[in-house]
């Protein structure tokens, strides 16, 4: 088996249009049918869901897109024969054990994107990323992004 290779890059969002770039960039890179995995971190109010809203419509959903806070996941049907995809949030897992009694590890052993917020909550449960976004928030309301996983993802980014 080879291992895809890893690369890393810095990227700062100097407000939302900054976010969207990123996100209609990495869109493309995903298509025609997205397959991944793309974990989120960073503290409340960083820009995670945010990141997420922007990503899910430059890949052409429509309608409301709601944050899996409460229900932990929302998915989303992508237009054409592009497939699924899935947003998570585990902020509220106290367990790591929790993302396996929920019943995720079939999600997540089927063909679709997978979004994963607060992923450190379900640690050692999800399989390995394709790529993780740190996002921090800094005192001028800009945010630093330290991207890293597969390559080919990460160069479109960076």
């Amino acid at each position: 088996m080879h291992l895809p290779t890893i690369l890393e890059t810095q990227l700062v969002w100097t407000d939302e249009s900054a976010a969207q770039a990123s996100a209609e960039q990495l869109a493309a890179a995903l298509l025609p049918t997205p397959d991944a995995l793309i974990e989120l971190h960073g503290p409340l109010g960083a820009g995670k869901t945010t990141f997420v809203r922007l990503l899910l419509r430059a890949l052409g959903v429509q309608g409301r897109i709601k944050s899996p806070s409460y229900a932990v996941m929302e998915s989303y049907a992508l237009p054409g024969s592009a497939g699924t995809a899935s947003h998570f949030d585990f902020y509220r897992f106290d367990d790591p054990r929790e993302w396996e009694d929920a019943g995720f590890r079939d999600v997540f052993a089927a063909p679709g994107l997978k979004l994963c917020e607060w992923p450190e909550k379900a640690a050692g449960q999800l399989p390995a990323p394709d790529l993780q976004l740190f996002i921090e928030l800094m005192p001028d309301d800009t945010r630093r992004v330290r991207v890293a996983g597969r390559r080919e993802l990460v160069a479109v980014l960076g």
